[in-house]
């Protein structure tokens, strides 16, 4: 059986090295983005560049997409020169951005109509795992797709769940997960915060707490780079702040509290009020810092 062909549409921090990965593997992949900067990088490492999504469609058996929002991913996917163009029926859309469940259901309905499947798929473990090929990744969508999809997610992911057949069901799993993530995040910072203000070796209480009932991957990574002073992205503040918009309307949708989401996305309104929107997520620590008026990067370094 011929490898099959993979297309790749969006080069940013987590695409690139997803696409990496697939050359890596041997697949043939062909390239679209927006910008230069990541059609150069991909070309660099061995894919074909062509000129929108449609033809990305023709060239492809099973196309990646990795956007920053969901209308992005309905332009893509359904716009003029979109990927329906260039589509035929068999092709499977692989989407790995994190859209809102609606979103999903909808994009696919309107791909199924003209015989094209769809995936589902938001990633979790920003750019480290994506660089070693081991993100986790939670999948909405018809089996049918996913057995075709298979040798490419293995190549991409590591932890691959089938959350349900319909779309929608991994998006909503990726906003579950996104609570976890983002609320013991802001507990790291609020403990290292705390630990600063009392005056304590930082350093000291991240080893003494890190590997006990406290740790959290979370706490052991980013709290590792806050200490260090370092705010540099592998997922910026702007597309943390996209998520928990679509997990605060999906709350609203359906009438629940979720009040330590609503808690950070109002922090992180405070630390783009600063201008650390393209700062990493880590950068939450900032909004603790302004309250508090203690830099905990700087305790930590004295």
């Amino acid at each position: 059986m011929a490898k099959l062909k993979v297309g790749f549409i969006g080069l940013g921090y987590m695409g690139r090295p997803m696409c990496r990965n697939l050359l890596t593997a041997g697949f043939e992949v062909s390239v679209w983005n927006r910008s230069r900067p990541g059609i150069e990088y991909a070309i660099s490492h061995g894919a074909v560049e062509v000129a929108n999504a449609a033809e990305v469609a023709v060239r492809s058996d099973i196309v990646v997409t990795m956007l920053k929002h969901g209308g992005d991913t309905a332009e893509v996917a359904l716009g003029p020169h979109g990927i329906v163009e260039g589509a035929r029926p068999g092709l499977v859309v692989l989407d790995t951005t994190t859209i809102s469940p609606s979103e999903a259901r909808s994009i696919a309905a309107s791909l199924k109509e003209k015989g094209v499947l769809m995936l589902d798929a938001p990633v979790s473990g920003s750019t480290v795992k994506a660089e070693s090929g081991t993100l986790s990744i939670m999948i909405g969508g018809p089996s049918e797709a996913l057995e075709r999809c298979a040798p490419v997610l293995d190549v991409i992911g590591e932890n691959i769940v089938h959350i349900g057949e319909e779309n929608g069901a991994g998006q909503g799993a990726k906003l579950c997960n996104q609570v976890l993530v983002l609320v013991n995040l802001l507990a790291t910072c609020e403990a290292l915060t705390l630990g600063a203000a009392l005056g304590l070796d930082n350093h000291r209480v991240y080893e003494a707490v890190k590997s006990g009932a406290a740790g959290s991957w979370q706490f052991e990574h980013m709290g590792a780079r806050i200490l260090a002073g370092d705010l540099e992205p592998g997922g910026t503040v702007e597309t943390v702040q996209k998520d928990l918009g679509i997990l605060m309307n999906a709350a609203r949708e359906l009438h629940m509290p979720l009040p330590a989401s609503s808690l950070v996305h109002q922090l992180y309104n405070a630390v783009e009020a600063e201008g650390l929107g393209k700062k990493g997520h880590q950068a939450l620590v900032a909004a603790y810092e302004t309250l508090s008026g203690v830099n905990v990067g700087e305790a930590a370094a004295d």
